[in-house]
């Protein structure tokens, strides 16, 4: 077997990890199968490939927070059991895909945030929109907004040293 230098290995690692995450970046469609919180849900592609998704740009209070529960079952409302869209955007340390889904024709992330189901994630948030949606949210008090000062979910996993999967 030939030695490499380390550079080159790197170099190799590099491209191969390049590649694959052009691959995975391309959209593809499936049946929701499972809703692991508000912000998390599994697709099911017709080739029978499982996908762990985390909803791009926004993040849903955890389940042992309030409204977590209620979250969930919004999230699955909206999704489970029908076809979504996924449109890639990265894959986060978990090694679940950050997307923006589409379920039957409703973004999902959008509708969450609209809801009051979710904060937008403004460490990664990128779509202005979703900074609307979540205004008249609050001035609606809708969902968490119902709260008079509902802890985000960054600050409460901080707060309770969680790690989320």
């Amino acid at each position: 077997m030939p030695h490499f230098n380390p550079a080159l290995k790197f170099a190799i690692s590099a491209i191969g990890a390049l590649c694959l995450s052009v691959a995975q970046a391309e959209t593809f469609s499936g049946k929701v199968v499972g809703i692991a919180d508000g912000d998390t849900l599994t697709v099911l592609t017709a080739s029978k490939q499982q996908h762990k998704i985390r909803l791009a740009e926004i993040d849903a209070p955890e389940k042992s927070q309030p409204f977590g529960t209620t979250s969930k079952q919004s999230l699955s409302d909206l999704c489970f059991g029908k076809e979504a869209e996924v449109r890639p955007h990265a894959i986060d340390r978990y090694k679940r895909t950050v997307a923006r889904v589409t379920c039957a024709g409703i973004d999902a992330n959008a509708e969450q945030v609209n809801r009051g189901m979710a904060w937008v994630y403004r460490r990664y948030a990128k779509d202005h929109d979703l900074y609307v949606l979540e205004h008249g949210a609050k001035v609606g008090k809708r969902g968490l907004w119902a709260d008079s000062s509902p802890t985000p979910p960054w600050q409460w996993r901080k707060q309770s040293n969680v790690r989320t999967i």
